[in-house]
């Protein structure tokens, strides 16, 4: 679910961030596609990891928040950035 390039660069900005905007996913992974970035949010939404939640209806505005599936990955990605600084 999270192997896909730039699907641990949203879980990240997601864990980091909290609730982000298609927009905030683009400015804050510079090189990823729209069409690649709303596959990877499509994928992670349908693999439970997050979820989309309206928050304006004129017009109509998203924003990603992670579910509790999602968060569990906390500690993962933790592990991996202190697994990352001692070996950089």
């Amino acid at each position: 679910m999270i192997g896909e390039r730039w699907s641990i660069l949203i879980l990240r900005d997601l864990l980091l961030k909290g609730p982000r905007r298609y927009q905030d996913f683009q400015e804050s992974l510079t090189g990823v596609a729209p069409n690649t970035l709303s596959a990877r949010l499509k994928a992670m939404e349908a693999g439970g990891l997050i979820e989309r939640k309206l928050y304006s209806e004129h017009p109509p505005r998203l924003e990603y928040h992670l579910t509790d599936k999602g968060r569990s990955l906390g500690p993962v990605m933790k592990a991996l950035r202190d697994w990352g600084r001692r070996n950089a």
